[in-house]
């Protein structure tokens, strides 16, 4: 997969915990959370341009071109590498905007990915995700392409191996600003800090797939967005489940695929959710080493 007339996956991720231990002078959250890649995402699109322009076929409703984090990133990585090519980029969007499922990092993240090999700048992994930080503090993780213990501001990364695990996503009609969330005076910030060892055993052993910790912007959400709290309420009568980010988006793991659309075939049918398999790493990892 790498030639202009592929089709590049952004997959989606889901926080399997998500802990808020402190606070930067600078304003920023100190986390620490648990990234998995799954097999549903956005897909991109790219077409050569020789004149040096970056541009959207098709523009994305309700966001301005100076906030699309394609053309960000295309245009970061153009400046930075001092490359003389354009691009033209075609988004095809399926994860909702503000679910929580990092779907525009991942965009940008796979425009670095793709445009790395087809400008033929051949950076290295490490070079493309200290750039992507400058777009967004997940932007790393997918660059990255591994599972992976997350620290700082969610850039320091550690991969981890997980085991096979299906998911049942559901998608509440609402969209979460996640500065909103983490500017609520009642956010839990002080989380006591864990080590990678106090979980890393049980999921490396197998064991199932098993959720650990809580997510700290859980509670502030579910209290501003009730559509939220209905969608986790539903998902907790059958099983373990939890939100995923900043939200809006829930999630609940099974160790089999029939077992998640068993669960799924009982969702009320003013609810949204699609089934994703966990995967082990990025599709497009290979386009930097």
């Amino acid at each position: 997969m790498t030639d202009w007339d592929s089709a590049y996956p952004a997959p989606a991720k889901i926080n399997l915990f998500l802990h808020v231990v402190g606070r930067r002078p600078d304003g920023y959250h100190l986390l620490q959370t648990l990234f998995r890649l799954v097999d549903h995402g956005d897909t991109l699109r790219f077409a050569p341009r020789t004149d040096g322009r970056i541009l959207r076929l098709r523009p994305l409703a309700g966001v301005p071109e100076e906030r699309d984090l394609c053309l960000r990133a295309a245009r970061l990585l153009q400046e930075a590498s001092g490359c003389r090519y354009g691009v033209e980029i075609a988004l095809e969007k399926r994860l909702p905007m503000g679910g929580g499922l990092g779907g525009g990092s991942s965009d940008a993240a796979t425009v670095l990915l793709a445009m790395n090999r087809l400008w033929r700048l051949n950076w290295p992994r490490e070079r493309l995700q200290a750039l992507g930080l400058q777009l967004g503090a997940d932007v790393p993780f997918f660059v990255f392409g591994r599972n992976a213990f997350a620290e700082g501001i969610g850039e320091a990364l550690k991969p981890i191996d997980l085991p096979p695990v299906w998911y049942l996503v559901v998608e509440p009609a609402v969209a979460v600003p996640t500065a909103e969330i983490f500017a609520a005076p009642n956010l839990t910030r002080n989380t006591k800090a864990i080590k990678m060892a106090d979980f890393s055993a049980g999921w490396g052993a197998g064991r199932g797939p098993l959720l650990f910790g809580q997510n700290d912007l859980e509670p502030v959400v579910c209290g501003r967005y009730p559509e939220v709290a209905r969608a986790l309420a539903w998902l907790r009568q059958h099983a373990e489940a939890r939100m995923t980010g900043s939200g809006a988006c829930v999630f609940a793991p099974f160790a089999a695929e029939q077992d998640a659309r068993a669960v799924q075939s009982r969702m009320p049918e003013d609810m949204v959710g699609w089934i994703a398999r966990g995967l082990d790493e990025h599709p497009l990892r290979a386009l930097a080493d």
